[in-house]
């Protein structure tokens, strides 16, 4: 397996969802399973399938969570060069179609979130910014198009 590089809010933030998980939403969904069984006939109890198959969801999310923490590296830990695009970089663009100024920092997938600007390192965008200098034009080809970006500053 390999490992998963994550900052130190990405861990803890994996971290706390496995914690709520174990401790809040699984005994929740293990006494809503104990509940409905007490409806009767298993085979037409709808509640009952539901509460199974969210415990079945949750179990699974679960050992993701515990599979994915126990291959951790912090990215703080390691000596990553600032000079070009890599997992960790803040990187300012420009889209040289629209000249809208754009900020994502590349992150590992298990801490990607769009919205915040946190784009994944397997992503179609994290993936054509990979390697590349302040300065350089890239373009990156996506589901909707080509994208024209130049990298305006790298940061860490």
């Amino acid at each position: 397996m390999s490992e998963v590089f994550l900052s130190r809010e990405g861990y803890e933030k994996l971290q706390a969802e496995l914690q709520a998980l174990k401790e809040t939403e699984r005994p929740t969904v293990r006494h809503a399973l104990q509940q409905a069984r007490q409806f009767g006939d298993l085979a037409e109890n709808a509640e009952y399938a539901a509460a199974k198959e969210r415990l079945l969801f949750l179990e699974q999310r679960i050992n993701r969570l515990e599979e994915t923490l126990s291959r951790v590296r912090l990215l703080e830990h390691e000596i990553i060069p600032s000079d070009k695009v890599y997992i960790g970089a803040t990187v300012e663009l420009v889209d040289l179609k629209t000249g809208r100024q754009l900020r994502y920092t590349l992150v590992a997938p298990e801490e990607a979130d769009f919205s915040a600007g946190k784009i994944s390192t397997v992503s179609p965008i994290g993936k054509g910014l990979l390697g590349h200098a302040a300065g350089e034009e890239v373009e990156i080809r996506v589901p909707a198009g080509l994208l024209r970006y130049r990298i305006e500053a790298i940061s860490r």
